[in-house]
């Protein structure tokens, strides 16, 4: 199924990768130059140059883009990426390939998510098609197809071919993503998602600057898949002295509860990675805190996340009217779903909102 010997020895990883392109369809011709769609970015290319992203080009005249590969596919559970209110409990087959286009200095997936843009991030790449990857998610019994592990933005039009495959197949879709959107990424994806983890990395312009993003275009990504309908959770990893200062985390979440007081917010715990290995790690207390200002911003479904059995209330989901424990966690783990089918509390019957079948 899955076939690597494509990958001829002595090649560069630049090389390697762009033997996997094919033209794509993200992109408008201005003058001799080539404008990429694909994430907020919105690279002008003269040939032969290479978006922020470093994977998408311009080539005759028009935008090759990467295709038919992966450097990561496995099936994890559905709260690992994290979605808490889509199919619980289920598997999520999980594909990912090269590259991002931002450089956040303490990204804990940058061994794939930096290649050719730093020397020491690599990844075992794999040719396969799109229908291959529906077959692996039937065979290990997952419910949702998910783009992940590097940014789904700058590989939207493989994405969308495996989530057409996906579909067929029966399987909900969903990507997990920086929010470095524009609408016309939007158009191309949105149709084919049943849901979509927005990384809302801080509140404040410069910081996101600093990791070659923009906090407005990520806002206005937001605000347009919610209005689009699609099911939205929006994760912030609290990294401390970065976007751990409580006015921010008011504005953050304030923000957040603008848009929808359903809109489940994670809030997770950082690590020392990448360049920032001097940081300390969050504390417990430190997400505690920040569960308890998003609760008082307004939103109802708040989680602190991977730091299994420390947190209390905010690893569990509760009814906003009636209070009982609806959903109860232990990490990934569920270890008790009171959610019916239909998504509607199991002891006083008010809708709960999320993706439940």
């Amino acid at each position: 199924m899955i076939d690597d010997s494509f990958l001829p020895t002595g090649s560069s990883l630049a090389d390697l990768l762009d033997t996997q392109t094919q033209d794509g369809t993200l992109w408008r011709k201005v003058g001799d130059r080539v404008r990429c769609l694909a994430c907020g970015h919105r690279c002008l290319l003269g040939e032969g140059r290479r978006g922020v992203c470093r994977l998408r080009f311009a080539r005759g005249g028009r935008l090759r883009v990467p295709f038919g590969y992966v450097t990561g596919l496995q099936c994890d559970p559905v709260e690992k990426k994290p979605f808490y209110h889509v199919l619980p409990g289920t598997g999520a087959l999980t594909f990912g390939m090269l590259g991002c286009d931002l450089h956040c200095p303490y990204c804990q997936n940058w061994v794939t998510s930096q290649a050719l843009r730093d020397p020491a991030s690599t990844g075992a790449v794999q040719r396969i098609t799109s229908e291959e990857i529906a077959a692996v998610a039937r065979h290990s019994g997952a419910r949702l197809v998910v783009s992940s592990y590097n940014e789904p933005l700058i590989t939207a039009e493989w994405g969308a071919a495996v989530f057409r495959a996906a579909r067929s197949g029966g399987f909900g879709c969903a990507i997990v993503s920086n929010g470095n959107a524009t609408p016309e990424v939007l158009d191309l994806l949105a149709p084919l998602l049943t849901a979509c983890k927005i990384d809302l990395k801080g509140f404040d312009a410069r910081g996101y600057r600093r990791l070659g993003g923009s906090l407005e275009n990520v806002l206005a990504t937001i605000r347009d898949v919610h209005a689009r309908g699609l099911w939205l959770e929006v994760v912030t990893l609290l990294v401390p002295g970065f976007n751990s200062d409580d006015a921010e985390l008011r504005d953050l979440t304030g923000f957040l509860a603008s848009i929808s007081p359903d809109l489940p917010w994670h809030v997770t715990g950082f690590h020392p990675d990448y360049q920032m290995q001097d940081t300390p790690a969050t504390t417990t207390a430190q997400l505690l805190r920040a569960a308890e200002i998003g609760a008082a911003a307004g939103l109802r479904h708040v989680y602190a996340g991977n730091q299994p059995g420390r947190v209390g209330r905010w690893e569990h989901t509760w009814c906003p009217h009636c209070q009982t424990c609806l959903i109860e966690r232990y990490g990934w783990r569920i270890l008790a779903n009171r959610v019916t089918a239909e998504g509607r509390c199991g002891h006083c019957g008010a809708p709960v909102p999320g993706v439940w079948r």
